[in-house]
């Protein structure tokens, strides 16, 4: 999902697959672990957490007060990922690839 938008690509990211724009890191996975990491704003995180916290929550420390959000995808929807992975990619792509995409 995180390669279908314009311009991204997928590299290592500390053993795991992160999801780039623009050499700017907008999601990675942990497969084993059954999650991803998105980056977010603190009021798109607050929305995206506030639904159901067991879906989604700000990673713990720092990281997640600058906006990093971890996504548990056992019980998230196929719609909420689609918007979390958007919303984060458009929050680090340039403008002009951006704009083609629709936040939540």
């Amino acid at each position: 999902m995180a390669l279908s938008f314009e311009g991204a690509v997928e590299m290592p990211h500390f053993g795991k697959p992160s999801f780039r724009v623009n050499q700017k890191i907008f999601a990675s996975l942990d497969e084993k672990s059954a999650r991803a990491v998105v980056k977010l704003t603190d009021v798109e995180q607050s929305v995206f957490c506030g639904y159901d916290h067991t879906i989604m929550q700000p990673v713990n420390g720092g990281w997640g007060k600058q906006g990093w959000t971890v996504i548990n995808l056992k019980t998230v929807s196929p719609e909420i990922l689609r918007d979390a992975l958007t919303t984060s990619y458009c929050n680090v792509a340039p403008v002009h690839l951006s704009e083609n995409y629709k936040r939540f």
